[in-house]
Order: structure tokens, then C-alpha cells, then sequence
């Protein structure tokens, strides 16, 4: 059974960058992958529409002024297609008018550059909250323990050390207990479109995961479908955990 506090997942989530800077772009997307989510980031408009338009994300990062103009007419666009996709500005503009101007179309927060990394951070996981299903601290799958907060998994009481892309998989795996987890699914929440379908970066992480999880085996391949996560499994003398 699971845990029944209030508090959203924290991993498993998808940004969109919107950052004419490569510089800035590349920095904000190696620190938001850092941290375990997956990132998409692009230059402009043009692209960022492609992108809205094959994927859906959890939080978008915009920066105000880029080549085709202010991105304020894009998120003016998603608000008026009925999107509430959580929206940052990223801006060098300052002015109280400029927030305000922000804020009424539908912007959530406003970052001011020069900014600081673990506030951007910060920051993006309060909307990423926002933005997710309500869901439990802690994700119990038979001994297994998945805690979003705390970013730790422990089985039967032990500690269970993970690198943050294996947390991704674990918990989104928990959040589909019981049901079959794709391929597909655990790429889109845990990497991003820079990553081949076809690539074996999914039995990699899993066969790493069910390691160091280790017996009796919680996590099943079901050929040519995913993975299941069981919430009822036999322990080790037989008997139902």
C-alpha cells in the first residue's frame, strides 16, 4: 500500500528550454540533467513549437527575447490553446512592467539574469509540483520504498545508494505498479529526444537497477511490450510479501 502524504513527484519530469544564449542554454540543460530530469532545449520560437507539438512537458523555461521576438506571444499561444504547462521567465528585463506584463500572460514565475543555478533549480521543481498529479511521498511497492522527497530507496529498511537517472526509472516504475511500464513511457519521463528508442540505455539502467535492488525480483521484462513492477511477490522462503 502507499504512503498517503501530499507531495508531488519530483523525478520523472520533462523541461523545455527556450534560450538563444548557447552558452546559457547549455549550462541550464546540463545542470537541470544533472539534477535528473530530461531536458529539451532550443534557440527559438520556431523550434519550440515543433517540440510542443510532439511532447508534453512539465515545465517550459523561456527566455523573454530571442530571435523571432518575445516569447510571450508563444506562451500567449499555449494559454489560448488550453495549456497550463507551468511557464519560467528567464530575462535580463527587470522592470516592474516588464514582471507584471509576464504575469498576465500567464506566466508563473520570473528569474532575473544573472541567476543562480540551485535558484533555477529550485524554482523549477516548485512548478514541476504544480504541474504533476498529486502523488505520495513515498511509493511502497511490496518492501520497497521510493521516497520523491528525500530521493531514496530503501528495501526491507536498507539503503539502497542509486545515481539519479536510475531513480527516474525506479520511480517511475513505481508509479506504474501493476501495470506494464513501455519503453517509450520511461525514455520520454527519463531522457529526452536526443535518445534513440532503439538504444539499449533502458536495459542498461534496468538490469543495473534490478541488481542493486536485488531478490526476490520485483521487476518483470514483458517481451515486446515493457516492464511490470509487482506489488505482490513472493519472498525468498515463499510466503507473500
Amino acid at each position: 500500500m502507499r504512503a498517503v502524504s501530499r507531495v508531488v513527484r519530483l523525478h520523472g519530469v520533462r523541461v523545455l528550454v527556450v534560450e538563444d544564449d548557447p552558452n546559457l542554454r547549455g549550462a541550464v540543460d546540463r545542470r537541470l540533467r544533472a539534477e535528473g530530469l530530461a531536458v529539451d532545449a532550443v534557440s527559438d520560437m520556431p523550434e519550440a513549437r515543433v517540440q510542443l507539438s510532439a511532447a508534453d512537458y512539465d515545465c517550459l523555461i523561456l527566455d523573454r527575447m530571442v530571435p523571432s521576438g518575445d516569447t510571450i506571444s508563444l506562451l500567449v499561444e499555449l494559454r489560448e490553446q488550453g495549456r497550463g504547462t507551468p511557464v519560467l521567465f528567464l530575462t535580463a528585463r527587470d522592470a516592474v512592467s516588464d514582471r507584471v506584463a509576464g504575469f498576465e500572460a500567464g506566466g508563473d514565475d520570473y528569474l532575473v539574469k544573472p541567476f543562480s543555478m540551485a535558484e533555477l533549480v529550485a524554482r523549477v521543481r516548485s512548478l514541476c509540483r504544480r504541474s504533476g498529479e498529486v502523488r505520495p511521498s513515498v511509493l511502497r511497492v511490496a518492501d520497497l520504498e521510493v521516497d520523491s522527497a528525500r530521493r531514496e530507496v530503501r528495501r526491507d529498511g536498507v539503503l539502497i545508494p542509486l545515481r539519479q537517472r536510475e531513480f527516474a526509472v525506479l520511480e517511475r516504475m513505481a508509479i506504474g505498479a501493476g501495470r506494464v511500464v513501455t519503453r517509450t513511457e520511461l525514455i520520454q519521463h527519463c531522457w529526452d529526444e536526443l535518445t534513440d528508442p532503439m538504444s539499449n540505455v533502458v536495459d542498461v539502467h534496468m538490469a543495473s537497477l534490478r541488481r542493486k535492488i536485488g531478490g526476490p525480483p520485483l521487476i518483470k521484462t514483458i517481451r515486446g511490450a515493457g516492464y511490470l513492477m509487482e506489488s505482490d511477490v513472493e519472498s525468498e522462503n515463499g510466503a507473500p510479501t
